[in-house]
């Protein structure tokens, strides 16, 4: 299968509006920026969030103006054209508040609610993972391909936590079923890094619960067309916010393992 010149095309206007989004987080980490909160005081946003999706939804609308568009920071566009643009313009906030160098830009468009093209740029490193929904996953343009991890039990696998404290106190109970299971965990603090890197073969295998459109819609191309799985629980579709993505060797391993694990918490076994 190849991909189509419209998913090219969009593949292409999301390549340029991540990377000049890039350049503009760089700068604001660099000049200072102001920081606010949204949901809980965990939750935060600065002013490179909101530059950042104002200026992604400029460039693809401008070329594209009837596409639709959903931003994390707010931004909403119905559109009409059957293709819509899901983004996160800084995904890893906290991260960029910190210094800590793991945060990227991540745009996904959906062809009559399908994804068929996703571009994760990590700002501070300047990689670019893109896929086309049939034309593969590259990172800088050379072609990407997921761990061939054989066991669970030697596999790295990352995964996130919420902001709401009683969903981390699940989730700490799900990874304590989860970390004996499997080589160890990696906590990077950005949905989009973590499956880039499974995409790429940096993790084996990664999974979260809780998740929103934008988090998961790149990274979940990026991991399919790099010879991954990605799905939810039970083989239900991962947009129901539960998230596990791996290589084929592991993937159904660690997902039971997942599934297991968060019943067994939310039983208060």
């Amino acid at each position: 299968m190849s991909a189509d010149p419209l998913g090219r095309e969009l593949l292409a206007l999301a390549e340029a509006a991540a990377r000049e989004a890039g350049a503009l987080i760089a700068r604001y980490a660099a000049e200072g920026f102001a920081v606010g909160t949204k949901t809980t005081v965990t939750d935060m946003v600065t002013e490179a969030d909101r530059a950042a999706e104002r200026l992604i939804a400029e460039r693809l609308l401008g070329a594209r103006p009837g596409d639709g568009f959903v931003g994390e920071e707010g931004a909403r566009e119905a559109g009409s054209s059957g293709v819509r643009w899901v983004v996160d313009p800084l995904d890893g906030t906290t991260n960029f508040i910190y210094g800590i160098p793991a945060y990227a830009v991540s745009i996904a468009a959906e062809r009559d609610g399908s994804v068929v093209a996703g571009v994760v740029h990590d700002v501070v490193h300047g990689l670019t993972y893109a896929a086309v929904r049939g034309g593969g996953a590259t990172c800088n343009g050379r072609p990407i391909r997921v761990r061939e991890r054989a066991q669970l039990a030697t596999a790295l696998v990352g995964t996130g936590f919420a902001y709401d404290p009683a969903r981390r106190a699940e989730q700490a109970a799900v990874l304590a079923r989860v970390l004996p299971a499997v080589r160890d965990i990696r906590r990077m603090g950005s949905a989009a890094l973590d499956l880039a890197h499974v995409a790429c073969g940096m993790l084996d295998g990664y999974y979260e619960y809780r998740l929103n459109p934008w988090d998961i819609a790149a990274g979940g191309l990026l991991v399919e067309e790099a010879g991954g799985l990605v799905g939810g629980f039970g083989g239900r579709s991962f947009a129901e916010g539960y998230v596990v993505a791996a290589g084929p060797a592991v993937f159904a391993e660690l997902s039971a393992l997942v599934e297991t694990a968060y019943r067994a918490a939310a039983r208060g076994a």
